[in-house]
């Protein structure tokens, strides 16, 4: 009989990744965890590698992780740090 596991819909998108996708979204996951509070990572583009296409590479790490990042290009760096995400009802405005 088969068993049934609920995971996450980040977790499965990590899992089923296939070839060398895989290995590129396992490589940027690598580069956001390893990010501590108050810390921003820097990626510079080699050759061969544009500074969007990294960009790009991180959005779908974040995504599979379900982690929201900020990400700021400046030239062929790229700049990304963990967005906190603010909870509870929004600031009223002064007049």
């Amino acid at each position: 009989m088969s068993r049934l596991a609920i995971v996450s819909i980040e977790e499965a998108m990590a899992k089923t990744a296939s070839g060398k996708r895989a290995k590129i979204i396992h490589e940027y996951l690598g580069y956001i965890r390893q990010l501590e509070s108050g810390q921003a990572g820097m990626l510079s583009a080699t050759e061969g590698e544009s500074a969007i296409a990294i960009r790009r590479r991180l959005n779908q790490a974040a995504k599979a992780a379900g982690v929201e990042l900020t990400i700021k290009r400046s030239g062929d760096d790229v700049y990304f740090w963990s967005t906190a995400r603010r909870r509870g009802r929004p600031r009223k405005a002064r007049m």
